[in-house]
């Protein structure tokens, strides 16, 4: 083995173990300030430009998620934020030892923070949710007792969206349908970025592809599954992140990760194409 490789392997067991005494500490200190609840759940918050509604978010969801009968921990991932996002996280996280913030060096999207998130928790179950409070914090509370039936994999599934219009509800539901349609795996109509999971280990060790569709692979992992209803709030401050360029874009690679309808296309189009020219 060269030196090269050594210092790589020496680098990489150092890193481990570094990881493994936070998470051990990052639980004493949990325990310690929580009592004797039995179990953790932490709560992923994506956070992208949302310095109006970060403080509201704390103020709203912290007395909600201590009533809770699980000890919690909050992981804000600052996805990039071009605002006083981090700031506020910062200062947030130093006056609470349960808040703990995961910075990226600029934006990289949802679905990659969601993942960080995932990486760095140490909850017997997860849930990911938007700091924007159109997840109610209040959901969190039936996905525990769902977990406590013995639930593995929980789909949020909005019934109604009051900060969207009449054009991008139908939209929302015309693609689904589509996407099932198209697709051997069939997809929860309405399902959102607000999910849980206790199998969490699957997702920390595949579904690693650059293009992503979180939201579908949850809902495809398998293990004992359920939904829960919620309708989706006002939005309590900012505006929705996903432009109409954005939102063509993510269907086209959520298309791509779950029907092969495109690449038959292409090849059956090809066939077509290379038959004519003969002629």
């Amino acid at each position: 083995m060269s030196k090269k490789d050594k210092k790589k392997r020496t680098d990489s067991m150092e890193d481990k173990k570094k990881n493994e005494t936070r998470q051990s500490t990052m639980q004493n200190r949990m325990e310690n300030m929580n009592g004797q609840k039995p179990k953790t759940i932490s709560i992923v918050i994506s956070v992208y430009n949302e310095e109006k509604a970060l403080h509201e978010f704390y103020r709203e969801a912290t007395p909600i998620f201590e009533a809770l009968p699980w000890n919690y921990e909050l992981i804000f991932v600052n996805d990039g934020s071009a605002d006083a996002s981090g700031q506020i996280l910062a200062e947030l996280a130093a006056a609470d030892p349960r808040v703990r913030v995961i910075n990226f060096s600029r934006n990289f999207g949802h679905e990659a923070a969601m993942l960080a998130g995932l990486d760095h928790s140490i909850g017997e179950g997860i849930v990911c949710m938007d700091a924007d409070l159109q997840h109610p914090p209040e959901c969190v509370a039936q996905i525990i007792e769902r977990f406590e039936e013995g639930y593995e994999v929980i789909n949020m599934v909005r019934t109604k969206n009051k900060s969207a219009g009449f054009i991008k509800n139908l939209t929302s539901s015309a693609f689904y349908k589509f996407l099932n349609k198209i697709s051997d795996v069939k997809l929860e109509n309405n399902a959102s970025d607000f999910f849980a999971l206790t199998a969490a280990q699957v997702l920390k060790t595949n579904y690693r592809e650059k293009v992503r569709f979180l939201r579908g692979y949850v809902q495809n992992i398998g293990f004992n599954r359920t939904t829960i209803e919620y309708e989706a709030r006002a939005r309590v401050a900012g505006e929705s992140k996903y432009s109409i360029r954005k939102l063509f874009k993510f269907s086209i690679n959520t298309i791509l990760c779950f029907s092969d309808l495109p690449l038959k296309l292409g090849i059956y189009s090809g066939i077509i194409v290379g038959f004519l020219g003969l002629l």
